[in-house]
C-alpha cells in the first residue's frame, strides 16, 4: 500500500469548525483523480452542505460516513488554551497554526491551577498568537513494515479507506462530514438529504477506533457492535454475517462510551441504520496515533465488500 496521500492529508491544519483547507484539497483530489475511478459520482457540496462533500454513485443503497475534521486547540487570552474536541494533554505536546501575523509553532504547556483544582492549559511560543487562533498537533509521519504512525489517523485514515472504496464503488454514497469531534452537526442536515433525494438509509461509519483489551493490532478491522449509543442488531448481524462469509479478518469490539457520526444518524429526523467499522489505534487523541497495516487493509477489503452487499 502506498501512504502518501495519507500522509498528504495528516499534516493538513483542519480543526472542527474550520475544514476548509481539507474540504478544498478532497474537492481537487477528486477533481483530479475521478477520471480514473470505475464510476463515475455525482459531487454534491457548496453552501446548503457548508464546508461537507457528498459523492453519490450509481443506484445507492448505503451511505460510508467519514469526517475530516480534527482536534486541537483555540487560542483564548494570551497563553491561554481551550480544547477543540479531546485531545489528550501532555506537557511538551508541539503544536502549530498560524495568524495574520504568520506561522506558529508552539509547545502544550500543562500546569495544575490550585483555585479550581484542575489542569490548567497554556502554549509556549516565541510570541503570542492572535485571540482565536487554532493550534493542533505539529505532523511527524513515522512508517515501518507492520504499522504507520502520526497525529490525526483518526479520522485521515476513514478518509483515506472511503477514498480507496470510492475507485471501484459502482452503487452508493461517501460523506465527507464536519465536525464530529466537537459535538457534530454536519450529519443531521445530511441524512435527510440523502432520505429525501436519494432514499439511503444504512450507513457504515469509517472512522478510527481505540486498542483495549479485546481489540488488538494486526487482528483485523473492528465491527464495533455498541458504544455509548447502541445500532440496531439485525443490521450489526448482516454486516458480521458479510464479514465471515468473505474471511476478511475482522474483530468485535463492545464499549460503552465513545461516539461518533452515528450519533447523529441515530437520533435523526428520519430512521436510519449504522454501524461503526474501523481499524484500531494506538495512543489515541495524541500527535502518535498509530495503526496497524493489516487492519487498514482489512479495512479497505471489508468496506469494498459491504458496499456491494448490504
Amino acid at each position: 500500500m502506498n501512504f502518501d496521500l495519507l500522509k498528504t492529508m495528516s499534516a493538513i491544519h483542519a480543526p472542527s469548525g474550520n475544514e476548509t483547507a481539507m474540504t478544498d484539497f478532497l474537492l481537487n483530489y477528486i477533481k483530479e483523480n475521478k477520471k480514473n475511478w470505475k464510476h463515475k459520482p455525482v459531487v454534491h457540496y457548496g453552501k446548503e452542505l457548508q464546508d461537507c462533500i457528498v459523492l453519490v454513485f450509481g443506484k445507492p443503497r448505503t451511505a460510508i460516513f467519514a469526517h475530516i475534521d480534527s482536534i486541537g486547540f483555540t487560542v483564548r487570552y494570551g497563553k491561554q488554551l481551550v480544547k477543540i474536541g479531546g485531545p489528550r494533554i501532555i506537557d511538551g505536546f508541539e503544536l502549530v497554526g498560524s495568524d495574520s501575523k504568520g506561522k506558529i509553532e508552539a509547545k502544550l504547556k500543562v500546569m495544575y491551577d490550585k483555585k479550581s483544582g484542575y489542569d490548567k492549559i497554556e502554549y509556549s511560543s516565541k510570541r503570542d498568537a492572535e485571540t482565536g487562533t487554532e493550534l493542533t498537533f505539529k505532523p511527524n509521519w513515522r512508517e515501518t513494515k507492520d504499522y504507520v504512525q502520526c497525529c490525526y489517523m483518526d479520522n485521515r485514515l476513514g478518509v483515506w479507506n472511503a477514498l480507496q472504496v470510492a475507485e471501484t464503488l459502482k452503487d452508493g454514497v461517501i460523506v465527507f462530514s464536519c465536525w464530529e469531534e466537537h459535538g457534530g452537526g454536519s450529519v443531521s442536515y445530511i441524512q435527510k438529504f440523502l432520505q429525501e433525494k436519494y432514499k439511503v438509509s444504512q450507513a457504515l461509519i469509517s472512522d478510527i477506533t481505540w486498542l483495549t483489551e479485546g481489540v488488538k493490532h494486526g487482528q483485523g478491522v473492528a465491527i464495533s457492535m455498541r458504544d455509548s449509543l447502541i445500532p440496531r442488531r439485525s443490521y450489526v448481524n448482516k454486516i458480521i454475517d458479510i464479514a465471515k462469509t468473505s474471511k476478511i479478518p475482522f474483530q468485535l469490539e463492545v464499549e460503552g462510551s465513545g461516539g461518533s457520526d452515528a450519533k447523529e444518524l441515530q437520533m435523526a429526523e428520519y430512521p436510519w441504520d449504522w454501524c461503526f467499522i474501523g481499524a484500531p489505534e494506538d495512543n489515541v487523541h495524541t500527535p502518535d496515533e498509530k495503526v496497524h497495516k493489516k487492519d487498514i487493509q482489512s479495512m479497505i477489503d471489508l468496506y469494498t465488500v459491504l458496499m456491494k452487499k448490504l
